[in-house]
């Protein structure tokens, strides 16, 4: 199964923008939220996504608790997550992993790194080796400090003296020093939430200037190229009026020379020549020669084809006579026979009984 599909949530315009170009060029679909809340929203109303690229500091929801959000929901819990934060400590990602994110995209992203990530999430869910999604608990939503600083250790406060309770043996009593680091901690993350949000402020600001000046510049830029287009078309089309308009006229000196010229040799010719006459009766009388030999030969032909049709015919009635006198003869000669031995029969029974006559 490839990766085509992903989810890019980030505060800001500029970091959504840089990485979308990234997973675009890869031939991914990518689609977009600006803040967690959002992210949610899109994953309960569209199609699971293959990957979500999810930011670490953004107001509102953090990237943590959106984390813990996703994967305490059964429908999108095995959706992979990778999150982008500037943070590299070994630490920070050991403890990341534990609220379910799949690997760490350290900002500004790179082309090299991005591309290693998508491969190995590739392999693990092909072969089926992505990690397991951890048990998630629905009570209070991870605090702030715990987002920004997951590697930090827990500090646990003294109990108050005369409370009448044994202090724990792994309990760290609140010095000055202590409270200065903790009081330096909050005010730095506070400061880097404060940077983070002025300087996503100031891309997006910039990032809209830009893209309006872009905008603005495109449309100039098209503006006067029509315009020298439309200067280009005008120019072609009078030059190319001026060159029919010549052309046109040389082709009008150019026949009228030329039926001139004919005109003249018409009117020293005065039509036909006496050698034009007799080439022309030389002609004529040699298709009349050729007639006259093809109506002869003509002829002769039918006068042959008529006396072999006649011979034939006059062979074809004096057989047939023949045939004809044969069989008259053949039936006249049956007849004589006939009555001759009729007369035999009578002269023979006569004589019998004549002797008969003489003998009684």
């Amino acid at each position: 199964m490839a990766i085509k599909n992903a989810l890019l949530v980030d505060d800001s315009k500029v970091a959504r923008f840089a990485l979308s170009k990234l997973l675009e060029s890869r031939e991914m679909q990518v689609n977009m939220a600006g803040s967690a809340e959002e992210a949610l929203e899109f994953l309960n109303s569209h199609d699971r996504p293959d990957v979500i690229f999810m930011d670490h500091l953004m107001p509102g929801m953090n990237g943590v608790e959106a984390t813990k959000a996703i994967k305490g929901n059964p429908a999108t819990a095995d959706i992979p997550i990778i999150m982008c934060t500037s943070k590299k400590s070994q630490s920070f990602m050991d403890e990341a992993r534990n609220f379910g994110v799949y690997n760490i995209l350290t900002k500004p992203p790179h082309d090299e790194g991005l591309n290693q990530m998508l491969a190995q999430l590739t392999t693990d869910v092909n072969a089926g080796t992505l990690p397991p999604t951890p048990a998630v608990n629905d009570g209070a939503p991870v605090s702030d400090a715990a987002t920004h600083a997951l590697h930090s250790a827990t500090v646990e406060l003294a109990p108050k003296s005369g409370s009448g309770r044994d202090s724990e043996p792994h309990a760290v009593p609140l010095t000055s020093e202590l409270i200065e680091q903790i009081a330096r901690s909050a005010v730095k993350t506070h400061i880097n939430n404060r940077l983070h949000e002025l300087l996503s402020s100031l891309f997006d600001e910039q990032f809209d200037h830009l893209k309006r000046a872009l905008d603005e510049t495109y449309k100039k830029q098209d503006a006067v190229l029509d315009e020298r287009l439309n200067r280009l078309a005008e120019l072609v089309d009078q030059r190319t009026a001026h060159l029919r308009d010549d052309v046109a006229a040389e082709l009008n000196i150019s026949l009228s020379r030329e039926l001139a010229d004919l005109k003249k040799d018409l009117s020293r010719s005065n039509g036909f020549t006496s050698e034009h006459m007799a080439e022309l009766k030389d002609h004529i009388t040699s298709v009349q020669t050729i007639d006259t030999e093809f109506w002869q030969t003509l002829q002769s032909e039918a006068i042959q084809q008529a006396h072999e049709i006649s011979r034939d015919t006059a062979e074809d009635i004096a057989q047939r006579t023949i045939d004809l006198y044969v069989s008259q003869q053949r039936a006249a000669a049956s007849r004589v026979y006939t009555v001759g031995l009729a007369v035999s029969l009578s002269i023979f029974t006569l004589g019998i009984a004549w002797l008969s006559g003489l003998l009684g």
